[in-house]
């Protein structure tokens, strides 16, 4: 599944299940129809620091942090391909790619409705609901803007945004580059939301002691209360622990009405397979995902004209099915569970890699 919407600390790693032995992810990248082996292919984690080119063989090889991946590979000229694994499935792959149908891309160049004034028109507009509004997000720029396709529906009122080529993002309140090759952004003006998917390769930038040190802390502060720590926690059963409250909101009722959970572990909304991945059964439910770790962002409050004695960060999940969470904090199916709330504030310019860890 493309990744859609992005956020990503443990505080003792070796406390957690995040510190289970890791697994290799290997195998083979070919031609779909010549069976000749692709040199120089991208293999990649999306969302993660982990990424291979393929050899003169073809074949690639990635040492894994113990949980669940998407594995993205791309080559100039044919399609790319995305493969959810984790220790049970990522040994010995046969990839094989398929070339682009160029007589289908140039219908679509023909066709397409692109406005080539749109990065004028909608790029800031683009950038606060992607990169975001948050304090991180003035020192995150998209290095190439240029790369972006902007298009407006009048019928539909809705913009949709697409990348030519990878966009390059440079982070420099969290210390990463990100090569994020976006499918599509999409706003929908009627009802005020934003979705995109993609695959984003995270790069750690190189500087001095003093920018290292200061990268450190910003992210342990981009991790405390994310979707990430939230569901590490959930999959650790540390949740109370890690500072989270979590309550049901009650459809039944007219006005908004929750009851906390008493036990989020409980064997029917919470089963541990043989793979040790967590199973939530949630399904068709509202949850209330309160922080009291830390205290919101007075940006987010003053740009939601929320009151500022609000204490906690304050998250709801509409959650459509069952989902599996793993040691790392990788969930799927992703699109199953929508956020609203302090984490939708939180984009790109927050965002974490998968393989983080706290300190560093």
């Amino acid at each position: 599944m493309k990744y859609i919407f992005l956020t990503i600390s443990l505080f003792i790693l070796a406390l957690t299940g995040f510190s289970q032995a890791g697994f290799i992810a290997n195998g083979e990248v070919i031609d779909d129809s010549t069976k000749q082996p692709l040199a120089g292919a991208s293999v990649f984690c999306q969302n993660t620091t982990i990424g291979a080119v393929t050899n003169s063989e073809g074949k690639f090889r990635l040492q894994l942090p113990a949980g669940g991946y998407d594995l993205v590979i791309s080559y100039t000229g044919y399609e790319t391909q995305e493969l959810r694994i984790n220790n049970t499935n990522a040994a010995d792959l046969r990839i094989e790619l398929k070339a682009k149908d160029k007589s289908m891309s140039e219908v679509v160049i023909a066709s397409s409705t692109s406005d080539p004034d749109g990065l004028r028109k909608y790029g800031k507009f683009f950038t606060n609901n992607f990169i975001g509004t948050t304090p991180y997000s003035d020192s995150c720029i998209i290095e190439n803007p240029q790369a972006l396709q902007f298009f407006f529906s009048k019928k539909k009122n809705r913009l949709k945004v697409k990348g030519k080529e990878e966009l390059i993002i440079s982070n420099k309140a969290l210390g990463y580059k990100i090569k994020y090759q976006l499918d599509s952004f999409i706003y929908e003006y009627g009802t005020d939301i934003s979705s995109y998917s993609g695959y984003p390769f995270f790069e750690t930038l190189t500087g001095t002691p003093e920018e290292q040190e200061r990268w450190k802390k910003n992210r342990m502060a981009a991790y405390k209360g994310s979707r990430l720590h939230f569901m590490r926690s959930w999959y650790d059963s540390t949740l109370k622990d890690e500072g989270f409250v979590l309550e049901w909101v009650d459809p039944s009722h007219k006005t908004i009405t929750t009851f906390d959970v008493q036990n989020p572990y409980d064997s029917f909304h919470y089963k541990t397979d043989e793979n040790s991945d967590i199973t939530i059964n949630w399904k068709d439910s509202r949850l209330k995902v309160a922080y009291r770790g830390e205290l919101p962002e007075k940006t987010y409050l003053v740009q939601n004209k929320m009151p500022l004695y609000i204490r906690g960060q304050i998250t709801v999940l509409d959650i459509k099915d069952t989902f599996v969470i793993e040691p790392n904090g990788f969930f799927s199916d992703q699109a199953d569970v929508i956020n609203t709330g302090y984490w939708s504030w939180k984009k790109t310019a927050d965002a974490l890699p998968y393989d983080y860890e706290p300190g560093l």
